[in-house]
């Protein structure tokens, strides 16, 4: 059986702020089907090591970027790990990045740095009895790891860099080399030097062996300026090794046959009962139950990115038109105010949550006819997956791993009996509105609604395809360099 080592800053249920937690807590339980064996590298924050199980440790370190440290290995969640139990960088409550005041804690760059090299360690074999054929790493927190291990020299495992959002890169001073352990030589363009700093994402770009996107859109899009966030011309030095795979949902935990959050249980065999928790979510949300029009929801982070600001400026319109509007989120204060704004200005036509609700986000699938999702840019997206598997067609921009997953509601598509949703391009307000008038004439006729609840619960958004696509992967890449 192939092993492969995850290296990643977060893993769902441990510990998640994003989607790469989803991705590097369901991957490792898909990946066995396909004869691969994945352990997953952790952080020890305190969320981690309460929920470990039989933790043996199995390697020391004296001194791991300014304190002792260890690594534990254990199970959790159904996960095999290992976890960097190093107290002085990650013994610390609340958010993994984010120290009381909102803001980055101001040892990052050391806190990650001891991640990867760690990963590096372990991947290569110090520990007894474990060693991997591939190294995976996610995002800027593991980039180093291929770096560090490209720097160590021969022999090692292979490497692949997932890159799920290229917005955030790891970028700090340029005379932090020496303290992290690596050679004059690593400050170069063939190494990490990045605008004068160290790049983290820079240099696992540069010196992986392979690097994945979580969507071919995506793939192709950060080959541009527009999306390539300053290293578009990188990527386009290493396009022969990126590859795009999008990514999956637990369909198990995504499930409104079984899902116990859900009022009222339905599948696409039995699709009627879901009508029934369309009025149940209207009163969760105050909103009028005799309402003749469609429902739309948002379940999501408040920022620009996620396009939010376009939905605000269009939700006026769309309650006019006779729709209603049920939002759960957080982030931007001007687009929380915003929609709070909203909601005591229409009063039985927009409801929202501030904060994040697992259960809520549960019933918002079950419950609307239309989940909004109208990001500017968007690497893959699991939102509109969990819509597609509950029968609310995804209304999305078409960039990233929305245009990859859903399939536009356009006159070929629907005489083809295959659409699951809408699409709309740009992501701007003229564009949105469109698409929203759109979904209003697609929800006055009830085949044709019918026929896109049950073409997306019909959908396959689990972990399988994408296995099969990483496991071949890592197959290519199993010789050691």
């Amino acid at each position: 059986m192939l092993s492969v080592l995850s290296i990643a800053s977060e893993a769902f249920p441990l510990i998640k702020t994003g989607g790469l937690a989803d991705v590097a807590g369901a991957l490792p339980l898909a990946l066995p089907r396909e004869n691969v064996e994945m352990r997953v590298l952790l952080p020890g924050y305190p969320a981690v090591t309460a929920k470990l199980d039989s933790a043996e440790a199995v390697h020391d370190y004296l001194d791991l970027m300014g304190g002792p440290a260890r690594v534990l290995a254990g199970k959790a969640a159904g996960l095999d790990l290992f976890v960097l139990d190093a107290p002085h960088l990650f013994d610390r409550p609340g958010n993994p990045y984010l120290g009381p005041d909102g803001r980055d804690w101001p040892d990052n760059a050391f806190r990650f740095a001891a991640l990867a090299r760690v990963g590096a360690d372990v991947a290569k074999g110090v520990i007894p009895g474990y060693a991997a054929d591939v190294a995976h790493a996610h995002d800027w927190q593991a980039a180093l790891a291929p770096v560090y291990l490209h720097y160590d020299g021969a022999p090692r495992p292979a490497t692949v860099l997932t890159l799920h959002n290229m917005g955030f890169q790891g970028h700090y001073y340029g005379d932090l080399l020496g303290p992290l352990g690596l050679p004059a030589e690593a400050m170069s363009l063939d190494g990490v030097e990045y605008f004068g700093g160290v790049g983290y994402l820079k240099g696992g770009i540069r010196l992986a062996d392979k690097i994945a996107t979580v969507s071919p859109t995506y793939a192709r899009e950060i080959l541009t300026p527009e999306f390539g966030m300053a290293l578009d011309g990188l990527l386009r030095s290493r396009a022969a090794d990126l590859e795009g795979i999008v990514n999956g949902i637990d369909d198990e935990i995504w499930n409104p046959e079984t899902d116990p959050t859900v009022p009222h249980a339905y599948s696409a065999l039995k699709p009627e009962p879901r009508a029934a928790n369309k009025p149940t979510l209207q009163r969760k949300f105050a909103l009028a139950g005799a309402a003749a029009g469609p429902l739309f929801g948002v379940v999501s982070r408040l920022t620009s990115q996620k396009g939010l600001d376009l939905l605000l400026a269009c939700t006026p319109g769309l309650v006019a038109r006779g729709g209603q509007l049920a939002l759960l989120g957080s982030g931007e204060p001007a687009l929380e105010d915003g929609f709070r704004g909203l909601a005591s200005a229409f009063p039985g036509q927009v409801g929202c949550v501030i904060g994040y609700d697992e259960a809520l986000a549960h019933m918002i699938q079950a419950g609307v006819d239309f989940l909004v999702v109208p990001s500017r840019f968007e690497p893959c997206g699991l939102t509109q997956l969990c819509a597609l598997r509950y029968g609310a067609a995804p209304l999305v921009a078409r960039v990233g791993g929305l245009a990859d997953t859903v399939i536009d509601a356009n006159e070929a598509a629907l005489t083809a009996g295959v659409a699951t949703g809408v699409q709309f391009y740009p992501p701007d307000i003229g564009a949105l509105d469109y698409a929203i008038t759109r979904a209003f004439d697609l929800y006055r006729d009830p085949v044709i609604m019918r026929r896109l609840r049950l073409n997306g619960m019909r959908a396959d958004v689990s972990w399988r395809h994408p296995a099969r696509a990483y496991a071949a992967l890592y197959a290519k890449l199993r010789t050691p360099s």
